[in-house]
């Protein structure tokens, strides 16, 4: 599969010579996928893509151009080629655009060590519908579960990448999952709620028994939820919803938003923004991890680095264009598809875990809000004002009381995150790695 996209990616960069491009980088990319669906007993969806596609980025001193194909034919790649190039010669000029210099390239990077494909054999999709039903027949085994919906799937996916500056490289992932939505109620009563599990290797994946029953359990905990009061309270975010915290974050540091002055964060470098003792890492070399990568989208080599450390932010995360706009060296970031050109992007991501657990947590806060799902956004990327629709269980007296919904929880994220206390919950497989977070003083707006 490798050999084969080399193959294409050198057969575009010839053509875009040919065409008078003044330099090129090519992306091809083979990928297959099957998904089965199961809802109320019966076989929803069975769907299996395949497909290869093709991308070359053309440029002309600042000046640059992106195709993108899925025809392989050589007529396709020379009229893909020449267009590119009648394309870059119209677009506008930006000195900040251009492939990195040799000296920046990756080379002799060691995918085994990555370990992101399976060398199991693909499953077929009878397998996957037996992991829907086994993950359904567990849900509806709990008394109260109206309905269930239920996924399965697995996909591979190859990738190479190769340029004019002399970079030529590869690598290939594979990954298998389960999922089930579970319903209790009816009507204006109707809760749902949901479990998943995602992993590179099929033997690492969970029952789908165990997916099924957590996803019950879930559903049947937000039985009866009504809106909380309003006021200013302690909100615990549950591990599954804490990332998003720290996603906001990661997105006010990308140099793109940095670039354009778009960031509530584009004063802080240097600054405090977590509490002390508290980092971000970033560590694109996690063995059997999805987001995982030798190399990034510009052939530079990614390593681990931090983006906040003991609290304090250390630097953007920039690709080529965005670190020659700000005056910096790419930190490696780059990230692109067949259709447009490189932007910075983060892969796997760890917020430094706390020494207390999510229960001794709710114990502290005494009264407030554990939030277990969130709905909708409103961020100002340039203030960082913060707000969101919630539910999840009230808390008395350190103990969950009841659940709720039909909530908004606002704030201010630079204050918001001064103020976070991580618990010791994050999952070990996950490719973002935030435990549950306890902050304090939230403004929520229920009953």
């Amino acid at each position: 599969m490798t050999d084969m996209l080399s193959n294409l990616t050198d057969r575009l960069l010839e053509a875009a010579r040919r065409a008078g491009a003044e330099a090129a980088d090519a992306l091809a990319v083979q990928g297959t996928s099957l998904t089965i669906d199961v809802r109320q007993g019966k076989l929803e969806q069975a769907e299996r893509a395949e497909g290869t596609e093709i991308g070359l980025r053309v440029l002309f001193g600042g000046k640059q151009a992106c195709v993108s194909a899925s025809d392989l034919s050589d007529r396709t790649i020379a009229a893909l080629a020449e267009r590119a190039v009648a394309m870059a010669r119209e677009a506008p000029e930006d000195p900040c655009v251009g492939l990195a210099d040799p000296g920046q390239l990756a080379r002799g990077w060691d995918l085994a060590a990555l370990d992101l494909v399976d060398p199991t054999p693909e499953p077929d999709a009878a397998a996957l519908e037996a992991d829907c039903r086994a993950a359904e027949a567990a849900a509806l085994a709990r008394s109260g579960i109206t309905q269930v919906e239920a996924s399965a799937g697995y996909s591979a996916r190859a990738m190479h990448l190769a340029a004019s500056n002399g970079f030529s490289g590869g690598y290939a992932r594979s990954s298998r999952s389960i999922s089930a939505v579970a319903f209790t109620g009816s009507g204006t009563g109707m809760e749902r709620d949901w479990a998943g599990e995602s992993r590179v290797y099929q033997g690492d994946l969970p029952a789908a028994e165990g997916i099924g029953a957590l996803a019950a359990e879930r559903a049947l905990a937000r039985s009866g939820a009504v809106k909380p009061v309003t006021g200013v309270y302690p909100v615990l975010f549950d591990e599954r919803v804490a990332s998003s915290l720290i996603g906001h974050l990661l997105s006010a540091v990308n140099g793109a938003a940095i670039a354009r002055g778009a960031s509530w964060l584009r004063d802080a470098l240097g600054q405090q923004v977590l509490p002390a003792g508290l980092s971000v890492i970033e560590d694109p070399h996690r063995p059997r991890i999805g987001s995982s990568r030798p190399f990034d989208g510009e052939g530079l080599p990614t390593r681990r680095r931090a983006i906040v450390e003991d609290g304090i932010l250390t630097g953007w995360t920039l690709d080529l264009a965005t670190g020659r706009k700000l005056g910096m060296a790419s930190t490696a970031n780059a990230a692109r598809g067949t259709s447009s050109p490189p932007s910075p992007s983060t892969s796997n991501i760890d917020l430094t875990q706390g020494t207390a657990t999510r229960e001794a947590l709710l114990r502290d806060m005494g009264r407030g809000l554990y939030v277990t799902s969130m709905i909708g956004s409103t961020i100002n990327p340039t203030t960082g004002d913060y707000s969101r629709g919630a539910a999840g269980f009230w808390v008395e007296n350190g103990q969950i009381s009841h659940p709720v919904n039909e909530c908004t929880i606002a704030g201010n994220l630079r204050e918001m995150l001064l103020r976070l206390i991580p618990a010791n919950d994050a999952r070990a497989h996950l490719s973002t790695r935030v435990p549950s977070c306890l902050i304090d003083g939230l403004t929520l707006a229920g009953a």
